[in-house]
């Protein structure tokens, strides 16, 4: 009998170029666009799940959300056009390029530092604090950068060095991102794969940590900024698209990679900081001073004695007055007390 052996693939394909995006008449679906916004969907549900069980205000969540979305796909967008200028400010450059966001490039530090300004502006109108929303946010907005990363793989972009490793990523050789001089074949490091994974492993991470240690007070955003930091620095090391390239100590390196390393030393100095300031400070409040809710309460002392009151006035027929009473009333009909007797209330 024939055995047929079963081989696994030594590659990982690329999606035809036509599933980058959809035409339906005069609308064009793009598959990065659509991946962008599965994760921000997903992103809104994990966080209303965790504010919720925070015991937050609901529709809080969604006012701040409505300012941080749009202010964090803008400056995800300028990043991107500030960290990779040549095609936009190149010799062949094209600045009509910098909106069409869904041909790719959106830089998630820039994402993050002018989607924090938008949630500051809808935290303030709700009375939260910019901390809660930010440890309350961060397992969601690592789950979003998990699934956006994989617009990457549709647009056949951002791509690492040549490899020979089992799970090498398949480039059209045709692809305007293929590098020049590359034998038609070569696979390539899948670095949006890589970031994909390590950012779900963040996840799980951050969620375990949140759960065993109840961090407040802006903590778990500086755990995820230093996870995601250590991650990105040895991803952007394989990557080889054109970049904004700088020298510090005699080392040249993309701006990217530099700019790792500086937020990660950052993220570990402000944990600390705020773990510190943790210990001394006794005010564990999710909201802005002066915008606490008002707790409920029940009857008070006083309504209990109105209440005692109006049924004590309301006439009381002699057949159901209690024995004890109706002899009360008798003996202090037949012996009244005298003022300043023994017994007698001054």
């Amino acid at each position: 009998m024939n055995l047929m052996s079963v081989t696994a693939p030594a590659s990982i394909p690329s999606p035809p170029a036509d599933f980058s995006s959809i035409s339906l008449g005069p609308l064009t679906i793009h598959a990065y666009a659509l991946c962008i916004l599965a994760g921000i969907i997903l992103a809104l549900w994990m966080t209303s799940v965790r504010w919720k069980r925070r015991g937050l205000p609901e529709e809080a969540v969604w006012d701040i959300s409505i300012w941080a979305i749009p202010f964090g796909i803008i400056g995800g967008r300028l990043y991107h056009v500030i960290s990779s200028p040549d095609a936009y400010f190149g010799a062949n450059g094209d600045l009509s390029l910098i909106p069409q966001i869904w041909r790719g490039g959106l830089g998630i530090w820039g994402a993050v530092a002018l989607g924090a300004v938008g949630a500051w502006i809808g935290c303030r109108r709700a009375g939260i604090k910019l901390s809660t929303y930010a440890d309350v946010g961060v397992p969601g907005l690592l789950l979003a950068q998990a699934v956006g990363r994989w617009g990457n793989w549709f647009n056949q972009e951002l791509f690492g060095a040549p490899t020979d490793v089992p799970w090498g990523l398949e480039i059209d050789a045709n692809n305007a991102n293929f590098p020049d001089g590359t034998a038609p074949g070569t696979l390539f490091h899948p670095t949006f794969l890589y970031e994909s994974l390590w950012c779900l492993a963040g996840v799980v991470l951050l969620l375990a940590l949140d759960k065993r240690f109840k961090l407040r007070g802006g903590r778990l955003f500086w755990i995820y900024a230093a996870f995601y930091t250590l991650g990105r620095l040895w991803i952007e090391i394989l990557r080889i698209d054109d970049a904004e390239m700088v020298t510090l100590f005699g080392v040249t390196q993309r701006l990217n990679v530099w700019t790792s390393v500086l937020l990660f030393v950052i993220s570990i100095g402000m944990f600390i900081f705020l773990t510190i300031r943790a210990k001394k400070d006794t005010n564990t409040s999710l909201y802005l001073p002066g915008r606490e809710p008002e707790a409920e309460t029940g009857p008070t002392p006083e309504d209990h004695r109105n209440e005692t009151d109006e049924q004590n006035s309301a006439p009381v027929s002699s057949a159901s007055q209690p024995r004890a009473n109706l002899a009360e009333t008798k003996n202090e009909d037949v012996n009244p007390r005298k003022p300043g007797t023994p017994g007698t209330a001054k």
